[in-house]
C-alpha cells in the first residue's frame, strides 16, 4: 500500500504540463520559460513537463486534449501549465527533436518517468497515465495468473482486492480505474491487467469488454481457501465503480423489524432495490442461511435484509415470504410468494434490466453517451453489444494453429482487435458472410484476434485493423481492400474462386468468356469481364497484363488469349493488338481498347475506370470511388427515379465528350437520405427537386446551382457549364476548407503490444513496445537530477493506444477529402 510520505504528497500534487503555444489554449494554460519552470519545482510535488518550441502547430490536437484535462486534473489537486523553449536558455529537454516527442514526469527536481506523447492522445489517456505513474505503489500491474494468485495469497485475512481488466492502457476504462484507485487505494489493493488470458482463467463468459471484480480476501482465514469474487456488471465508469465499492462496504445482510416501506439503506441511495426475506422465529436459522445465500448472489445488485415478522407491527400477507422494494421514491413495496432462490434473483435482475432499458431509451432521445460512444461505429457496436453472433461458423486461430490451418486448406483470415469498434462492427459482417456461404463453399473462414496473438499478426504484416487476407496453396496471400461490408466481401470471395487472369485456349472459349456463359454464376459479382488479346510473340505485353490481372483479383474477372488464331478476335472487334476487350454484360456491349506500350499500372487504371458507370447513382458506398477521380461533381438531386429527359440530356453530353472534366452522377434522397442534409448545407432551405449542382470539392469548394427556371436540355446545360467554367456564374455557397478526420485517433498496432519476456516469450503477445522509462544522458543540468525507476522486464507489459495512426483502417475503404460534400 502507499507510504505515508506519498499520502502527504497526494494532497498537494502539482501537475505542470508544458507544451506548444496554441492560441485557443492561452487562457487555460499559463506559460513558463525553462528557467521559470525549474525554479517553481517544489520537493515532493509532481510535475509532468512537455518541452517544445514556440509557435509550432504540430501538436495542436494534443494541446486541445490537454485543455480538456485541465479541470478533471484540478479536481485531483493537479495543476496544468505550459512552457516554451526559448533560444536564450538551454535545457537538455529542449534539444533534440525526438526529445520534444516525450513528456517528462518529475517529483521535485527528480525525473521519475518519460512518456512518448503518442500515449497521451486524449483526455482519458492523460489522466490515466499520470495517475497510473503516481499510484504505482497502490495499483499492481500483473502479467500472469500466477501474479494474481501470489497477490491474493499474500492479502488473505488482511485486505480486499479491486481487480480490473482493461483492453489497453489509456482507455476510458483505465482512467476510471485509476480515479477509483486515487480514492480507495489506501483501503483496497488495486490490481490491473491487460492480459485477456487472466480474465479467461477467472471464468468470465463475456471477455470482450473491460471488467471490474471485488475479491473478498479480508474475511478469508483459511489460506487454502480462494477469495470470493464479485463481478461488477455495469459498464466500467468512475461513477459505477464508486457505487459498486460502496455496496461492497455495506453489510452483507441486515436484520430489521420495522415497516419495509420506511426502511432505507445505502442501496436505495445508490439506486438499487431492496429484497426482504420474511422470517419467523421458528425458522430463523434456516431463513438467515437463505438470506445470506441470496445476499451473496445479489451483491452489487440489491440490498438484502432479513425481516422478522414476529416483531413487526405492520400486517404482511400470510403467505408472502419475500418483499421487494424499488429504489424509485414513492413506489409501494411488493409482497411476493417465491419458493426458489433463482426466482428471487430473476425478479431483481429483470427489474434491473427494465430500468437499464428505460435509461437507455431515454439516452437515445438525447443522443449517445459520448463517454461510451466514440463515434458512429462505436455507437453501433455498443447498441449491438448483446447481439449473439454465430461465431462457431468461423474458426478462431492461434499462434499454434495458424500456419497449419492456412496451409492445409484455402482460407480467408480476418485479423481484428477485440477492443476496437471498427473491428467489432466488421466482425458482424464477416459472420454474415459465413452464414451466406454455409454449405456452399470449400473456403474456410477463420479469424485471429490480434489483441491476443500479436506475433501472428505482426508476422503477417498486419499493422492496422481490420484486415482480411485470402490464403491459397502455392499463391501469395491476397489482401481485401474493399468496403467493410457483407456484400463487397462476398464479391471478393466469389471472384477469387477463379485464378485471374484466366488462360483462354480457344476462340469459342473466348466468345463464351465475353458473353458471360463461361462464368455465368459470377456475372452478378462482376458487371464487366476483361479479355486481353495478344499475339504469341507479345510476351512482354502479355506479362504486363497478367500482372495487372493479379492486382485486380477479387474485383473483376480477367482473361487472356494469345493463341495463333487471335487475329480472328481482333478482326471481329476491329482492334489492333495488343488490346483489351471489355464485355459489359448488363448492356450487352463489348468495347475495345488498344494496349500499345501500356504498363501494369496503366492497365490497372484503364480497367478500374472501365468499371465506373457513365452516369452512376451516388451512394455512401460508392462515393469514395468517384471522389478519387479528383473531378468536380455534376450531381442531379432527385426524390425518386430521375426524369428520362434529364438523363438523356446528360448522357448525350457525356457521349459528345462535353463532360470529360466533370463526374456526372445523380443522388436519390429516398435511397440515400444524407442527400437531404447535403442540400441543406448548400441552401438555406431545402429547394424543390429535381436539382442540378456542380460541386468543386478539390479546388475552391464552390457550389453552383443550375437555374431552376430553365429546362434541363443539352443546349441549356452546356451553356450553363461554359458560364461556370468562365467564371460568369456566382456560387451559391463555398464549402469550408476543412479536413475529414475521425473524431478520435485509431490504434497504433505496434505500440500496443506487450514487451516480450527476455528469455521465455509468452505465447500471447511476445513482442511489443515498452513504456519509456529510460533517461538519455546528454547534458544533464544540475537542477534536473534523475532517479528513473527501472523495472524488471515484463513488469510493464502494457498495451497502449497511440495517436500516431489516424483511423488507418477507414482509409482503406473511404478516401477522406479536404472538403465536406
Amino acid at each position: 500500500m502507499m507510504s505515508s510520505s506519498f499520502n502527504v504528497f497526494r494532497v498537494g500534487i502539482s501537475f505542470v504540463m508544458m507544451c506548444i503555444f496554441y492560441k485557443s489554449a492561452v487562457d487555460a494554460l499559463p506559460e513558463l520559460s525553462p528557467q521559470k519552470f525549474f525554479s517553481t519545482l517544489q520537493p515532493g510535488k509532481a510535475t509532468l513537463a512537455y518541452f517544445c518550441q514556440a509557435d509550432s502547430p504540430s501538436t495542436s490536437v494534443f494541446l486541445e486534449e490537454l485543455n480538456e484535462a485541465v479541470k478533471p486534473l484540478q479536481d485531483y489537486g493537479i495543476s496544468v501549465a505550459k512552457v516554451n523553449c526559448v533560444t536564450e536558455e538551454t535545457s537538455r529537454y529542449c534539444g533534440k527533436e525526438k526529445d520534444l516527442m516525450k513528456a517528462y514526469l518529475f517529483r521535485g527536481n527528480i525525473l521519475l518517468r518519460e512518456f512518448p506523447t503518442d500515449t497521451l492522445f486524449d483526455v482519458n489517456a492523460i489522466i490515466a497515465h499520470v495517475l497510473f505513474a503516481l499510484l504505482f505503489n497502490e495499483v499492481k500491474y500483473i502479467n500472469t495468473l500466477g501474479d494474481l494468485q501470489n497477490i491474493e495469497n499474500a492479502l488473505k485475512g488482511k485486505t480486499n482486492i479491486a481487480f480490473s481488466y482493461v483492453r489497453a492502457i489509456g482507455t476510458p476504462e483505465h482512467r476510471a480505474v485509476m480515479e477509483a484507485a486515487f480514492v480507495y487505494g489506501t483501503t483496497y489493493q488495486f490490481v490491473l491487467t491487460t492480459e485477456i488470458a487472466i480474465l479467461e482463467s477467472i471464468g468470465t463468459e463475456d471477455i470482450e469488454y473491460a471488467h471490474f471484480y471485488f475479491f473478498h480476501c479480508k474475511p478469508v482465514s483459511d489460506l487454502t481457501q480462494q477469495c470470493r469474487r464479485t463481478l461488477m456488471e455495469q459498464p466500467l465508469t468512475t461513477l459505477n465503480i464508486h457505487r459498486f465499492i460502496k455496496t461492497m462496504e455495506a453489510p452483507l445482510l441486515t436484520e430489521v423489524a420495522e415497516d419495509p416501506q420506511q426502511v432505507s439503506t445505502v442501496h436505495l441511495q445508490l439506486g438499487l432495490p431492496l429484497v426482504f426475506i420474511v422470517s419467523r422465529q421458528a425458522t430463523y436459522e434456516a431463513d438467515r442461511t437463505t438470506a445470506e445465500w441470496v445476499a451473496w448472489r445479489l451483491l452489487g445488485k440489491a440490498g438484502v435484509l432479513l425481516l422478522l415478522r414476529d416483531s413487526l407491527e405492520v400486517d404482511i400477507p400470510e403467505h408472502a415470504n419475500v418483499i421487494f422494494k424499488r429504489a424509485e421514491e414513492g413506489m409501494p413495496v411488493e409482497f411476493l410468494v417465491l419458493h426458489d432462490i433463482d426466482l428471487i434473483i430473476s425478479r431483481v435482475e429483470s427489474n434491473t434490466h427494465m430500468k437499464e432499458t428505460q435509461e437507455y431509451e431515454d439516452n437515445d432521445m438525447e443522443g449517445p453517451d459520448m463517454d461510451i460512444q466514440d463515434d458512429e461505429v462505436a455507437e453501433t457496436v455498443y447498441r449491438d453489444r448483446k447481439r449473439q453472433l454465430p461465431l462457431e461458423l468461423t474458426v478462431e486461430l492461434t499462434e499454434e494453429t495458424f500456419n497449419a490451418t492456412v496451409t492445409a486448406s484455402d482460407s480467408l483470415v480476418l485479423f481484428y482487435a477485440g477492443w476496437q469498434a471498427v473491428s467489432m462492427a466488421f466482425l458482424q459482417s464477416y459472420v454474415d458472410v459465413a452464414v451466406k456461404l454455409k454449405g456452399t463453399s470449400t473456403l474456410l473462414l477463420t479469424r485471429v484476434n490480434c489483441a491476443d496473438w500479436s506475433y501472428v499478426c505482426t508476422k503477417q504484416n498486419v499493422t492496422d485493423f481490420p484486415v482480411v487476407k485470402m490464403y491459397k496453396e502455392g499463391e501469395n496471400p491476397v489482401s481485401y481492400a474493399g468496403m467493410l461490408g457483407t456484400e463487397e466481401l462476398l464479391k471478393f470471395i466469389q471472384l477469387n474462386r477463379i485464378s485471374c487472369p484466366v488462360n483462354i485456349t480457344s476462340v469459342q472459349g473466348a466468345e463464351e468468356f465475353l458473353s458471360g456463359e463461361l462464368y455465368k454464376d459470377l456475372i452478378t459479382y462482376s458487371r464487366v469481364s476483361v479479355l486481353g488479346l495478344f499475339s504469341p510473340t507479345m510476351t512482354t505485353a502479355k506479362e504486363e497484363f497478367t500482372e495487372a490481372g493479379k492486382h485486380l483479383k477479387g474485383c473483376v474477372i480477367t482473361g487472356v488469349y494469345s493463341e495463333e488464331d487471335v487475329l480472328i478476335l481482333s478482326d471481329k472487334h476491329a482492334v489492333t493488338l495488343p488490346a483489351l476487350l471489355l464485355a459489359r454484360h448488363q448492356e450487352g456491349k463489348i468495347e475495345s481498347i488498344p494496349l500499345a506500350n501500356a504498363h501494369v499500372q496503366d492497365i490497372v487504371q484503364i480497367i478500374t475506370n472501365a468499371l465506373l458507370e457513365t452516369f452512376p447513382e451516388i451512394t455512401v458506398e460508392n462515393l469514395p470511388t468517384y471522389l478519387r477521380l479528383k473531378k468536380p461533381l455534376l450531381i442531379l438531386f432527385s426524390d425518386g427515379s430521375i426524369n428520362p429527359q434529364h438523363k438523356k440530356a446528360i448522357l448525350t453530353l457525356v457521349k459528345e465528350k462535353h463532360l470529360d472534366s466533370l463526374t456526372p452522377c445523380w443522388l436519390n434522397i429516398k435511397n440515400t437520405p444524407v442527400g437531404r442534409g447535403i442540400l441543406q448545407v448548400y441552401f438555406d432551405a431545402l429547394p424543390p427537386l429535381p436539382l442540378l449542382v456542380v460541386v468543386n470539392l478539390h479546388s475552391g469548394g464552390q457550389v453552383f446551382a443550375f437555374p431552376s427556371d430553365q429546362a434541363v436540355s443539352e443546349q441549356n446545360l452546356l451553356l450553363w457549364l461554359k458560364k461556370v467554367e468562365a467564371g460568369l456564374e456566382s456560387p451559391i455557397t463555398i464549402l469550408p476548407a476543412q479536413e475529414w478526420k475521425p473524431p478520435l485517433p485509431a490504434y497504433d498496432f505496434l505500440s500496443m503490444m506487450d514487451t516480450a519476456a527476455s528469455q521465455h516469450p509468452p505465447k500471447k503477445i511476445p513482442e511489443c513496445m515498452k513504456e519509456t522509462d529510460v533517461q538519455e544522458n546528454d547534458g544533464e543540468q544540475p537542477e534536473e537530477k534523475s532517479a528513473i525507476r527501472n523495472e524488471p522486464t515484463g513488469t510493464l507489459r502494457i498495451k497502449h493506444w497511440s495517436r500516431s495512426n489516424w483511423f488507418g483502417e477507414a482509409k482503406k475503404s473511404f478516401a477522406y477529402d479536404n472538403k465536406e460534400l
